[in-house]
């Protein structure tokens, strides 16, 4: 689904992410945004803990939440790291709703280099 390039794969990588990232909340989800450089290959991580649900739920909602990112790859975003982090809630979600709240937070234009929220966001919050 999603290539390599496409994937954070350290904790140092997600605890950045995290920790310095414009925090998008959702129904289903926490998001967390940060932009790279320009036109480097946008990357995605997902925390989906036992609080989710069975093996098999947890799995599907990871499932759901890669296809959705796997859509913005081939829209064609780039420049942006982003963490989802499933809510329980995420195990009733329908797909669209999570695929939905992905679109947004990988949408939000308070992401600006070098800081971490905009001072320019009206209603900003800080991650």
């Amino acid at each position: 689904m999603l290539a390599k390039a496409n994937r954070l794969t350290t904790a140092d990588d997600y605890r950045s992410v995290v920790r310095r990232g414009v925090k998008v909340a959702g129904a289903h989800t926490v998001s967390y945004l940060r932009s790279r450089e320009v036109g480097a290959d946008a990357r995605f991580g997902f925390i989906v803990s036992k609080k989710v649900g069975t093996a098999v739920r947890r799995n599907l909602v990871r499932r759901r939440l890669k296809a959705a990112c796997s859509d913005l790859v081939r829209e064609g975003i780039t420049g942006v790291d982003l963490v989802v982090r499933a809510l329980p809630s995420a195990s009733e979600a329908e797909w669209a709703a999570l695929r939905a709240e992905v679109v947004r937070a990988a949408s939000d234009r308070r992401v600006t280099r070098g800081s971490r929220v905009s001072d320019a966001a009206p209603g900003g919050h800080h991650a």
